[in-house]
Order: C-alpha cells, then sequence, then structure tokens
C-alpha cells in the first residue's frame, strides 16, 4: 500500500555548513526529497551560504520562506535542518514564527559543537594559521557556491566556526532559546510561540568504518576531538548537544553525514527515518 506522509505544509530541507541544493546532477539532499516527494509532500530546498554565520543564513531562509508561502498559497513551512541548517531553521521560526509551524533538528549543534571548539583553539587569532585557515575553507565554499548556482551569497568561513563553538552557539541560544532543554540531555519544550520542535541525532557506529566510504572514516578520526561527549557524538556534533524540542531518538547508530544519505547496510535506514517525522507532522497536522 501507498504510504501516506502529506504534510499539511510544505517541507524546507535546510542545509549545514558547506552544503549545497544541487551541483551538476547531484542533490545534497537527493534521496530525502524523492522519498518525501513519492509519499506525498511538497518539499523545496533552500539556497544558503555554504558558510556564515547563523543569523545571516536564517535571513536568507526567511526570504525564501516567504517565497515559498507566496509560491505555494500555504500559510506555513515545515523546516528540517541538518547540522547547522538547524540553527538557521530555530533563528526564521524565532522571527516569524507566524510563517513555521515546526523545526525539526537532524544532528543540530544545538549547544555547539566540541569540534568547532577545538578549531577555533588551534587557530591563532591574527596569524597566519587564521588566515589561510578562513582563506582556504573561504575558497572552498566560493567554489562550491559557483557550481552550485548561488555565487551571489556571501561566505565567510571564520565567521561559520565561530558560530558553531559552544561559546558562540550560547550567545545564539541566549537571544533565540525556543525548544531548549533546561537541563543537560533532558528534552525541551516542545511547542513555543505555535511552532512545534523536534530533534533526532546518532552516534558513532560501533563496527569499523567501512573502506568505501571515506566519509565514515572522517567522522571517526574527528570524534578523537571530543571530550565532554566522547564516544557520544557523531563525528561532528555531541549527542546531547543535538538536543532539542521533542528529542525522538539522539544515538541511532549513524555519524553526521550518515543522517543525510542513505548508505549500504546501515541500520536505520536513514532516510525512513524522514518518511516517518513527514508522517508524524502529517498525524500532528502540520
Amino acid at each position: 500500500m501507498q504510504r501516506n506522509a502529506s504534510t499539511r505544509y510544505p517541507v524546507l530541507l535546510v542545509h549545514g555548513l558547506f552544503g549545497f541544493e544541487r551541483i551538476g546532477h547531484f542533490e545534497l539532499f537527493h534521496d530525502v526529497k524523492d522519498a518525501l516527494k513519492t509519499t506525498g509532500s511538497r518539499v523545496f530546498v533552500p539556497h544558503l551560504s555554504a558558510t556564515h554565520k547563523n543569523e545571516t543564513r536564517g535571513e536568507q531562509l526567511l526570504a525564501q520562506i516567504d517565497r515559498v508561502l507566496r509560491g505555494t498559497g500555504a500559510d506555513k513551512v515545515n523546516l528540517i535542518g541538518h547540522s547547522q541548517g538547524a540553527l538557521a531553521a530555530r533563528y526564521a521560526a524565532a522571527l516569524a514564527p507566524h510563517a513555521v509551524a515546526s523545526v525539526t533538528s537532524v544532528s543540530g549543534p544545538n549547544h555547539g559543537s566540541e569540534l568547532a571548539d577545538f578549531l577555533r583553539k588551534a587557530l591563532i587569532p591574527g596569524r597566519l594559521p587564521e588566515v589561510v585557515a578562513q582563506n582556504v575553507a573561504t575558497l572552498f565554499a566560493n567554489f562550491l557556491s559557483l557550481l552550485s548556482g548561488s555565487a551571489a551569497l556571501p561566505q565567510n568561513a571564520l565567521a561559520a566556526l565561530n558560530a558553531l563553538t559552544t561559546e558562540g552557539v550560547g550567545e545564539f541560544n541566549d537571544k533565540f532559546p525556543q525548544g531548549l532543554p533546561s537541563t543537560w540531555g533532558g528534552q525541551g519544550p516542545e511547542q513555543v510561540n505555535g511552532v512545534r520542535y523536534y530533534s533526532w541525532s546518532g552516534v558513532l557506529p560501533a563496527s569499523s568504518p567501512s573502506p568505501l566510504d571515506p566519509t565514515q572514516s572522517i567522522c571517526h578520526a574527528l570524534s578523537q576531538y571530543f571530550m565532554t561527549e566522547t564516544l557520544q557524538n557523531d563525528g561532528f556534533v555531541g549527542r546531547f548537544s543535538s538536543h532539542l524540542g521533542q528529542v525522538i531518538r539522539s544515538d541511532y547508530p549513524l555519524d553526521h553525514l550518515g543522517s543525510l544519505r542513505r548508505t549500504a547496510g546501515a541500520i536505520p535506514d536513514p532516510i525512513e527515518l524522514y518518511v516517518k517525522h513527514a508522517e508524524r507532522l502529517r498525524a500532528a497536522n502540520l
């Protein structure tokens, strides 16, 4: 029987750091978008800066939410943000709750990333390492933007890094606390200002990385820089740092990029998590 995950409001899939909508025939959210469309949802992927601070990306998202609302005639949208995309979604919902039905954080650094903390400390302010790192990251972001047709969008790699540290996200949370847990590792309010908040994320699988998928090896290598959430992270974001609103689950055996795409043998199937969530949104009349 054909599944019905047709949400009341359109779904916007919001990419994170170094993300994009499409490069040539490759789409970052290809599997997710196809699965949601097949089950009845209206799906859009906004163009955001590949690297920039949360507020800048959030403003870009607000402009595109407005375009989706005008184009579809809908009153609101459902935002599903992966990684830093969750912070842009939270910003948009905080400033325009009348236009946002729900925010779902997938592997989002809602309390900052210990990896970003390590990288920030490794860069010496005002000296060569910081300048080199910023230039290289910005050039890479510009390259991605050029290929994806978003060359007009501003890029700022250092601003993105600062925005993802524990301190940077802490300052962001002081201004936009909607959906945040009051205790570490807890659940946050499920609804604030009429907006429903959800989250899910994963931790590195116990099995060894597949030699056929280098991104798994990268996530495992980066996990060594986590001190607070050792063995409880996906390589980029700590398990409890990801919590927001109703926590569906935060220990799926998925690395950071594995929560975005289908990989051979992955259990659970990460794409199925998005379809189930669309069904969840539909059941909530969202």
